[in-house]
């Protein structure tokens, strides 16, 4: 077997001699922590945006597109809404919406309730978009995308997901497009990757990972490619919020907290304005530099 490089923050592309069938594992490790750096999510909607996160680079890496993927689960039950966004070249963010009291012990469906799932694709350059929304179908957030391969791609797809505290990871297995999913490589696959327990998928290096799953088989690991946590947030673009939500509303805000707060939905960036910050929101470029050399000479 190759040597996979970096085992860290990447994705690893892998496929099977003998067999029409191809696969992937994603770790993330310090995008993971970086991603939890400023947010305070419990353990349930962790280990599930983990998930989410770790699925979306694998969806990323096998969809052909140059821009962005996003990811959304929309359902009735305590987490409402998980958003993850994942780009072509692999770097990654996400958030989630959730009631603050969640059930103990709740499975996937317990947590996420009923609802859709939608994947959409924006391209580089170009106005136009693809979306596809599923209903949730499934006890878990892998059976759901799986059932979403079965509609969208008419690829058979299994995919493995888990995350701790630590790192949050991914394995999916697709038969090659045009290829037969009756062919018996398939189910031997398959069947040897149902093997595979969480904790493995989260710590265990890629290569022993595949060499206990298909030892006896001729598998060949491709060079890493490296995934990166990263939010496009910047005091600017809050600013920008902040104007259209208009001066009257950040005036009362003000009044009454003494200063804006605004924390960022994908990386939990707190972002402050106080009193004099919101006015200068509302002013025009040239009258608040005029404003700034009065001041100055005062």
């Amino acid at each position: 077997m190759a040597q996979a490089g970096k085992q860290t923050d990447s994705l690893h592309r892998f496929l099977f001699e003998a067999y029409p069938v191809r696969g992937e594992v994603v770790r993330l490790d310090a995008s993971w922590q970086a991603a939890l750096e400023h947010q305070d999510y419990p353990e349930p909607v962790r280990q599930l945006l983990g998930q989410a996160m770790a699925a979306s680079s694998l969806l990323a890496s096998t969809l052909k597109f140059d821009g962005a993927m996003t990811l959304q689960v929309q359902g009735q039950g305590p987490i409402s809404l998980l958003v993850v966004q994942c780009t072509s070249e692999l770097v990654i963010r996400g958030t989630a919406q959730f009631e603050e009291v969640l059930p103990d012990e709740a499975g996937f469906r317990d947590l996420v309730g009923e609802g859709t799932m939608a994947i959409t694709i924006e391209q580089e350059g170009r106005s136009e978009r693809y979306q596809g929304i599923v209903p949730m179908e499934g006890d878990s957030l892998g059976a759901c995308l799986e059932g979403y391969f079965a509609r969208s791609e008419q690829l058979p797809t299994r995919m493995w997901l888990a995350a701790d505290n630590d790192a949050a990871s991914g394995m999916l297995l697709q038969v090659m497009p045009g290829e037969d999913e009756d062919d018996a490589g398939w189910g031997h696959t398959v069947t040897l990757a149902e093997t595979v327990s969480e904790g493995e998928l989260c710590h265990l290096p890629v290569e022993q990972l595949l060499h206990r799953l298909y030892h006896e088989d001729d598998v060949r690991l491709f060079e890493a490619h490296p995934v990166a946590f990263r939010c496009t947030c910047s005091r600017d673009k809050i600013a920008d919020v902040l104007r259209r939500i208009g001066q009257e509303e950040v005036r009362d805000i003000v009044a009454e907290q003494g200063q804006v707060s605004v924390a960022c939905q994908f990386c939990g960036r707190q972002y402050e304005f106080d009193a004099v910050d919101a006015e200068n929101l509302f002013i025009a470029p040239d009258a608040a530099g005029d404003s700034q050399g009065s001041t100055t000479r005062h």
